[in-house]
């Protein structure tokens, strides 16, 4: 079982208001690629291995972090999660219509390759991209009031739980698998423009037998484009289990000629040291790779799986109590000393301010206007009066 494989981190050696102000001063001070010394933080063993394809060697199974580094995956962490109950609840009070899809216990993969790239690396997703939404620069309310349908949503109410979009992040994609081609296109247009960056494509372990992904994955190394590959395990494909669903289920050498690196998702360190290994191998020109998180989500599929017809209660309470990623890094934070409980508490406290003011104005914000219909779907400024499909006047038109 998952819980079996990833257990809590051990220690080794002791030693705001929304996320694109979160990131800032980590971004701004290239944090990502400087990793503190044990002076101002600590060194922490990473205790499960790197499983590695195709390569000599794989990250290191130890790193150094800050205070400052830690308390902000925490909060960001903290915050993804209330998020997501806040949206489950809105789901089952009929604030939330048609397809949602939560992010809970799978936190440690946004924030860990969060952690390891800029925000001018590109970012593209599957359906479950609330967090990532988060992490790129959406505040709380906008991905709330999005899931709600109002004009003050990160996609202006028109997008819902699936279309979410920032900087450098193109969705949130609804199509199971069809973000992986756009997104090797991505990292080639990064090559193509010199700029030095890198894109990541991510996919579910439900969406790894498409062709479509053994595609991307060949033209992305014929090209040697700077993509990385990142499948999220989270051990069931809608209500399949990886075990019924795929005769090879070691995702991070489905790639074949493509190199892979298989990683605790559940570890925040451990995806951000795996993450900075990889930008670092397709920036330098050496073509592709893939990383397999193994991960979990606590909840279904969707908000209309109840999760529990597949699997046990047991199972899911099993992984919460032994590698939960937030559960985890606060061990990781009092036991090194970095924080007390106290600290720890305080911030629990200012993420639930902060999401429960966001659900109220969710619940209460403008819908969008009907024109905003019509509204980008041309680059042009130059919007149309009328969609062909999109309004009663046409619909015979479009269907003919």
């Amino acid at each position: 079982m998952l819980a079996a494989t990833l257990r809590a981190p051990r220690r080794l050696v002791a030693g705001q208001r929304h996320a694109a102000a979160a990131f800032a001063p980590l971004l701004r001070r290239g944090m990502a690629y400087e990793p503190t010394t044990e002076s101002d933080g600590a060194r922490f063993e990473l205790p499960v291995a790197f499983d590695v394809h195709r390569l000599e060697s794989g990250p290191a199974q130890y790193t150094h972090a800050s205070k400052e580094e830690l308390l902000h995956y925490y909060r960001v962490m903290s915050t993804i999660r209330r998020m997501e109950m806040s949206a489950a609840d809105l789901y089952k009070s009929k604030y939330i219509k048609g397809f949602c899809h939560l992010y809970s216990g799978q936190e440690a993969v946004a924030v860990g390759i969060e952690g390891a790239i800029t925000h001018d690396d590109s970012i593209i997703t599957s359906y479950r991209a609330h967090g990532f939404t988060y992490t790129r620069g959406a505040t709380v309310k906008q991905v709330l009031a999005e899931l709600t349908g109002r004009a003050t949503g990160v996609s202006q109410g028109k997008g819902g739980s699936m279309h979410m979009y920032a900087k450098e992040f193109y969705g949130g994609n609804g199509i199971v698998g069809a973000q992986v081609p756009l997104g090797a296109g991505i990292a080639w247009a990064h090559q193509y423009r010199g700029t030095g960056n890198c894109a990541l494509a991510l996919y579910g372990d439900g969406a790894a037998n498409q062709g479509q992904i053994a595609e991307a994955a060949n033209i992305s190394m014929l090209l040697d484009t700077p993509v990385i590959f990142v499948c999220e395990n989270n051990k069931y494909g809608m209500g399949t289990s990886t075990a019924r669903a795929s005769a090879s289920t070691e995702y991070y050498t489905r790639g074949d000629y493509v190199p892979g690196i298989k990683v605790n998702g559940m570890d925040v360190l451990a995806v951000r040291e795996a993450t900075r290994f990889a930008k670092e191998w397709v920036c330098a020109g050496k073509g592709p790779i893939v990383l397999e998180m193994m991960t979990y989500r606590y909840g279904g599929h969707s908000m209309s799986d109840p999760g529990t017809s597949y699997r046990t209660r047991d199972e899911i309470k099993k992984v919460r109590v032994e590698s939960d990623p937030i559960a985890s890094l606060k061990n990781r934070l009092t036991e090194a000393e970095l924080a007390t409980p106290a600290e720890l508490k305080k911030i629990d406290q200012d993420i639930r301010a902060e999401v429960d003011a966001a659900v109220e104005e969710a619940k209460t914000d403008p819908e969008p206007d009907l024109k905003e219909a019509w509204t980008h779907v041309m680059r042009s400024p130059d919007q149309p009066k009328y969609i062909r499909g999109c309004d009663p006047f046409t619909w015979g038109s479009a269907m003919g």
